[in-house]
């Protein structure tokens, strides 16, 4: 079966997310708590299962303290 664009583009999204917040040290439920959500949504959006809206991109950038640019510049990890 091969992915969507869309799935593509989420998964890498959620990949990087991930690598960011592994290089930072912080766990899923330290980031989830952080922003006020619950580990399990941290992991859905990690792997690719979510299609955050800009408002939960800041949210995360501004728990792993990082600008949303940042978080969202992945291209050149594919």
């Amino acid at each position: 079966m091969t992915l969507s664009k869309k799935e593509k583009i989420l998964t890498l999204l959620g990949k990087h997310i991930l690598d960011l917040r592994i290089e930072k040290g912080i766990t899923q439920t330290e980031l989830a708590n952080s922003i006020n959500k619950d580990q399990p949504s941290i992991q859905r959006l990690e792997r690719g299962g979510v299609n955050p809206s800009y408002f939960y991109l800041y949210e995360i950038a501004e728990g792993l303290d990082i600008s949303v640019i940042e978080l969202i510049n992945f291209k050149e990890k594919e």
